[in-house]
C-alpha cells in the first residue's frame, strides 16, 4: 500500500493569529515592527584593524619555517637529518599563512 500523500497549501499559522505583531504608538500614524534582539549591526570597515604585531608574527613564522626547511636540506641541523625538522618547518609556515588571513 502506498503511503498517503502530503498535503500542500493551507494555513501555516492558527486561525485568528498573524505571523508578526506590530506595535502601534499613539503619536505615530504608522506601524513599526518591534525591536529585534537578534540583530547585531556589522562593524565598520574603518574600525577593523590588526594590531602591529600580526604582520611581524606572520613574517617571522614564514621566515622561520623556510629557514628550518632550508637548513634541513643543506644538512646543518643538529641531531642529524630527522623528519621532525621538516614537519616543524611546515607547521611554522602554515601558522604564518594562518596569521596572514587574520591581518587586516
Amino acid at each position: 500500500m502506498a503511503p498517503p500523500k502530503r498535503r500542500t497549501g493551507g494555513r501555516t499559522t492558527p486561525k485568528g493569529t498573524q505571523p508578526s505583531q506590530r506595535v502601534r504608538h499613539d503619536d505615530d500614524r504608522h506601524d513599526t515592527p518591534p525591536a529585534s534582539t537578534r540583530y547585531t549591526p556589522p562593524t565598520a570597515q574603518s574600525l577593523r584593524e590588526s594590531p602591529p604585531w600580526v604582520p611581524v608574527l606572520m613574517l617571522a613564522l614564514l621566515g622561520l619555517g623556510a629557514l628550518v626547511i632550508l637548513l634541513y636540506y643543506l644538512g646543518f641541523v643538529p641531531g642529524g637529518r630527522n623528519n621532525w625538522y621538516l614537519f616543524g618547518g611546515l607547521v611554522c609556515m602554515l601558522a604564518g599563512l594562518f596569521t596572514a588571513t587574520k591581518w587586516r
